[in-house]
Order: structure tokens, then sequence, then C-alpha cells
């Protein structure tokens, strides 16, 4: 008989002035003019993310969107209409952080910010290694 695999589960960790980043599944369906059709993905984050924020995190969210162009991204693979969904879901400011790779913003513990679409950043899709040390 094999032995269980133990995973860490969120709940068990320690976040209180840690930073989260969470690379979750927001790729939502949208109309013509960019509104959201079906918001079940961004409804199914807001558990992880208000847990982390109750627990004290300074919480670092970001997503892929559409099938933007590595490094080239357009008004319409912006992830502005689902910070704004998520605000309303969390009832606080989630802002949009742009070209984030490299940082230059802030978030506070007990704070969420939402980073522009991931898959901006050249590397991304193939899981580069010198991005993955970046964005940690």
């Amino acid at each position: 008989m094999s032995a269980a695999m133990q995973f860490k589960r969120l709940a068990d960790l320690d976040l209180a002035g840690k930073r989260v980043f969470i690379r979750a599944d927001m790729n939502v369906p949208q109309d013509d003019r960019g509104a959201i059709t079906d918001d079940t993905r961004i409804r199914a984050s807001v558990p992880a993310i208000e847990h982390c924020l109750k627990a004290g995190a300074a919480v670092m969210v970001t997503s892929h969107l559409g099938r933007p162009t590595e490094g080239d991204l357009q008004p319409a693979d912006s992830l502005a209409p689902v910070a704004a969904r998520l605000a309303e879901l969390l009832g606080r400011k989630v802002p949009l952080i742009g070209k984030w790779v490299d940082g230059g913003f802030t978030v506070a513990p007990g704070e969420v910010v939402l980073l522009e679409n991931c898959r901006g950043n050249k590397g991304e899709k193939k899981n580069d290694e010198a991005l993955a040390r970046k964005m940690a």
C-alpha cells in the first residue's frame, strides 16, 4: 500500500505579512464590446483570494486572457474588465498593474492587485526560467 501524497494546502500556510502570487484562470468569454458574458472563472478564484487577504497577505493575482501575441498586448487583451468584476465580487478596489514583471509597484498586506495579462510577457507560454525568476 503506497503512502498518500502530502500536499501543502493554502489554508495550512501562515500568510501574515507574506506576498502571495496567484496565477489564476480568469480567461473569461467577452462580447464584441469587451463585456464579460460569464464570470464563473473569476468567481472560482474569489475564495482563495479572500482567504489570503483575511490571513494578512499582500495578494498579487494574474491570468491570461484571450490569445495575445507574447510581448505585444493590445487594448482588447487587457484584464481591465476582469479587474472591475473582481473588485465587485470582493467589495474592494482591485488596481490593475501593467508592466509588472520588473516590479515598480507596491501591494501591502491586506491589499490585492491584478497584474495585467501575463501572456504579455515573453516566455510565459514556454515556462521560461528567467521570466519565472523575475516573477518570483
